[in-house]
């Protein structure tokens, strides 16, 4: 299979849109950067469900890509190496920097640890959640479809190709239907969202935090890709793709923000994602996979991680001011600014250096190996590692 520069150049799209919503949160979040109150409002009414849109986008994604680049004589142990070297060393730092910047006042030592070691996700409780780094979440999540994808791989490859579609609608149906459960099932309990007072915390946790449901998500990507490469999925091109998708996202003014924020963009995203990777796999062109996407692309994990410590950071840098809307908008290009450096500065110094150095264990010279050791070509293939 080809490479998919297309979709690595899609990344940074969705990591920018997570980075637009958060800046809405400033405000909630103790962090007065806007003077006007009802820019405030109108800014966050604009971008409400904005993060939710590339949080979808990437947790199918990850499904897709992880599928595509799997590799037959792969083994779970070494899959989970790559990905805790790729992930953690980031995170840990990310999380070190954001207590430093803003969260250490504000966070009690039991909030701080369960960050750290990516388990907020299994409370239902904002303060929890969103704790140290508000982006953080997302990656608790991701923690648990990486210790799944070996056993969710092993099952959906052993589903017959001319099955998959229907999985593939199964699947996205379930997703659709976790908001509606949610509701249904899971008691509303006396804590509203802040941000959205008709929300139920408990229902809005259990249809978008809670890894569990989320799963569907990543399997969906599984799915996709698998139909994908056996040639069984029907392709609508990007531009369609992208017309449903800016679509869904307008649907969801129109919706409850427990919908609009997982199930009215999923099925528009996981075309958007097929259809770049059989453009990428027909060598066709597309606006994702020139040399700056792509290197946006590669940077956009860090970015993804850092931009709010970063966005909180050079605001009381700059004197923690409240600023007028074209002063906002400034500070926030600033802040695009810093945050790109600073993901360069962590994908090339902490990231790229250690996934190349230790991603995958060595083999010993032979030469290096005991002599007792030369019968051992008659064992079992794969016994020595």
């Amino acid at each position: 299979m080809n490479r998919l520069d297309t979709l690595t150049g899609l990344r940074f799209p969705a990591a920018f849109v997570v980075f637009l919503y958060h800046a809405s949160l400033l405000a909630f979040l103790g962090v007065p950067w806007l003077s006007n109150s009802s820019a405030v409002t109108t800014y966050y009414d604009a971008v409400a469900h904005a993060g939710a849109l590339g949080v979808t986008f990437f947790f199918v994604l990850s499904g897709f890509v992880l599928t595509w680049s799997a590799r037959d004589t792969d083994t779970a142990p070494r899959f989970w190496r790559r990905r805790f070297l790729k992930i953690v060393p980031n995170y840990v730092l990310v999380w070190a920097l954001a207590m430093v910047v803003f969260a250490a006042p504000f966070t009690d030592m039991t909030i701080g640890l369960l960050n750290l070691f990516m388990v907020q996700v299994w409370y239902p409780d904002f303060a929890i959640n969103f704790g140290v780094n508000p982006a953080g979440w997302s990656l608790g999540v991701e923690a648990v479809f990486y210790l799944l994808f070996p056993v969710l791989l092993h099952w959906i490859k052993k589903i017959p190709a001319h099955r998959l579609n229907l999985w593939v609608a199964a699947v996205a149906a379930g997703i659709i239907a976790t908001p509606l459960l949610s509701e249904l099932l899971v008691p509303a309990g006396t804590a509203m969202m802040d941000t959205e007072p008709d929300t139920s915390v408990n229902q809005y946790f259990f249809s978008y935090i809670l890894p569990l449901p989320r799963v569907l998500d990543f399997a969906l990507g599984i799915l996709v890709a698998r139909s994908v490469m056996a040639g069984r999925w029907r392709n609508i091109g990007m531009v369609w793709s992208g017309v449903l998708l800016v679509a869904s996202y307008a649907v969801g003014y129109f919706t409850p923000p427990i919908y609009s924020t997982r199930a009215v963009c999923v099925v528009p995203a996981a075309l958007l994602i097929a259809a770049g990777a059989i453009a990428d796999n027909e060598g066709r062109f597309t606006l994702f996979r020139n040399r700056v996407m792509v290197w946006l692309g590669d940077i956009s994990f860090a970015f993804y991680l850092v931009h709010y410590t970063v966005m909180v950071g050079v605001w009381k840098l700059l004197g923690g001011a409240s600023y007028s809307v074209p002063g906002a908008v400034g500070l926030m290009v600033l802040c695009m600014g810093v945050g790109i450096l600073a993901s360069w500065a962590l994908y090339a110094l902490i990231e790229r250096p250690i996934t190349r150095r230790w991603s995958n264990p060595k083999k010993k010279p032979v030469a290096e190996r005991p002599a007792a050791a030369a019968p051992l070509p008659l064992a079992a293939p794969g016994a020595v590692d």
